[in-house]
């Protein structure tokens, strides 16, 4: 455990060092978006599509999206509860709810689950992901942010489902599963070889997009409960959902791991489209990430692994 984290701290370490350092006098942010829409609509596609053609998918593959869609929900719903008790302003409200119910469960739970678990844990990351959280983001989450936000676009949450890369490829990897087409072993070395740099190039970009500059004092109030909803409220949700529903053993532990990954970086994007306050979302991400390296050692060691 110490290794695979030592490991994935260096990693975000160089996204952090790029940050500061500007090699060539390139800024991170400005580097970070082709990173990030290459690893996004080619790179981790042909993960997906690699992970999902061989995947045992069945009964669990339900309980596994069951356990996300109530985390996720159920985070929502606290976060909104909690918010509209302190009487945030609505921009703020949008903000830590997508903040303290969204995890980061590709960007980081992928490659957390890889080198905890070995490569079949990746199908458990992505369909956390892409059965669940990617669906109610782009669904719900584009309306609260609409609802909280002082932006005049109003598209269709639906249709922005559509322009989801990794979810066409979860498509696509889904038929060829449930098809059994057979992998061509030129097809499966040409997929190995896009796949194999998406952990890396992920947890740098991860790495990249943790900032500072955007911390008020004032927002320490605010951040604690977000923070708690979604590095332990949430993974309880999850642990329930996932266990009554008859998860066990590595499986159920790497479900809950998923459910207490730090604030998807994605979120940033819906608050910058908008008018949330993208700069509160991203201190978010950034304690939320850091924090995150200390408790899910933690929830690991729990579960007595």
């Amino acid at each position: 455990m110490y290794d695979v984290f030592t490991q994935m701290t260096a990693l975000i370490a160089c996204g952090i060092g790029w940050r500061i350092i500007k090699p060539f006098g390139l800024d991170a942010d400005q580097c970070r978006q082709p990173l990030t829409t290459l690893v996004y609509t080619l790179l981790l596609p042909a993960l997906v599509i690699q992970v999902l053609w061989q995947a045992p998918l069945g009964l669990d593959s339900l309980r596994v999206s069951a356990a996300a869609a109530a985390g996720v929900l159920g985070a929502m719903a606290l976060a909104w509860l909690v918010f509209r008790m302190i009487g945030t302003k609505s921009a703020v409200t949008g903000t830590l709810i997508l903040a303290a119910a969204f995890p980061n469960a590709t960007y980081m739970g992928l490659p957390v689950l890889e080198q905890l678990f070995g490569d079949w844990a990746q199908s458990i990351a992505l369909q956390f992901d892409l059965f669940a959280c990617t669906p109610i983001l782009l669904t719900v989450g584009i309306l609260v942010a609409q609802h909280y936000g002082n932006h005049q676009n109003k598209e269709n949450p639906f249709i922005g489902l559509l322009k989801v890369p990794p979810l066409w490829a979860a498509v696509v990897g889904v038929l060829l599963n449930v098809s059994g087409i057979a992998k061509p072993q030129w097809m499966n070395e040409w997929l190995g070889m896009l796949s194999s740099p998406v952990i890396p190039l992920m947890l740098i970009a991860l790495g990249m997009s943790l900032q500072w500059s955007s911390w008020r004092p004032h927002y320490l109030p605010l951040l604690v409960p977000t923070l708690a909803i979604q590095l332990a409220v949430m993974p309880l949700i999850v642990w329930g959902v996932a266990h009554s529903s008859g998860l066990e053993g590595e499986v159920l532990t790497a479900v809950i791991l998923e459910g207490a990954m730090p604030s998807m970086v994605l979120g940033l994007v819906l608050c910058d489209r908008y008018g949330l306050k993208t700069g509160l979302y991203a201190i978010a991400v950034t304690l939320s990430t850091l924090i995150s390296l200390i408790s899910i050692p933690l929830w690991y060691g729990l579960l007595g692994q």
